[in-house]
């Protein structure tokens, strides 16, 4: 069963059919939309400040999400895939993005929809991340705009994941 606990006064809310991993983290001031899941050795951590998450995230396994005290939340949008051990913290993520396996996103920064962060990449803080666009390399810097195929792996992963969800259910 999760780890989902209370921190400071905040408990944990979660939208109608979300899935957490056996052995997922979840604490503190977290907002979870619909149909989000939460995999295996995944932590999310609202301790320091808040963490809104929309409907239809998928956070892999071993990704971190977190924040800054006093300083940076984390709002991460709808079909977004973090993939496994990248990490999210203090920065927005839009909707229907995909965050590669072991990418960084650091405070302030800003993911524009329909964006695609390399596996490995480094988001520095601050960083604007323009909508369609694909950022590799470290720092990361901007590639090229994300193609039609590219916005099928988008859409096709972040739908995936519900469907995976319910073989552990």
């Amino acid at each position: 069963m999760a780890l989902v606990k209370s921190v400071r006064g905040y408990t944990p809310q979660f939208g109608a059919n979300c899935f957490l991993a056996d052995n997922a983290v979840v604490v503190g001031e977290v907002i979870m939309g619909d149909s989000c899941t939460v995999w295996f050795n995944a932590v999310v951590r609202g301790d320091v400040h808040s963490i809104t998450i929309g409907n239809n995230t998928n956070i892999q396994d071993g990704a971190i999400i977190h924040c800054t005290y006093q300083k940076a939340k984390t709002v991460i949008g709808s079909n977004v895939s973090i993939a496994h051990n990248a990490i999210v913290h203090g920065c927005t993520v839009e909707d229907n993005v995909l965050i590669g396996m072991g990418a960084i996103i650091m405070d302030h920064a800003v993911i524009g929809t329909g964006s695609v962060i390399a596996a490995g990449a480094i988001i520095l803080p601050n960083t604007i991340v323009e909508p369609g666009s694909i950022y590799a390399g470290v720092p990361a810097k901007r590639v090229k705009d994300v193609g039609e195929d590219m916005k099928a792996v988008i859409s096709r992963t972040a739908l995936n994941y519900p469907m995976y969800a319910e073989w552990y259910k």
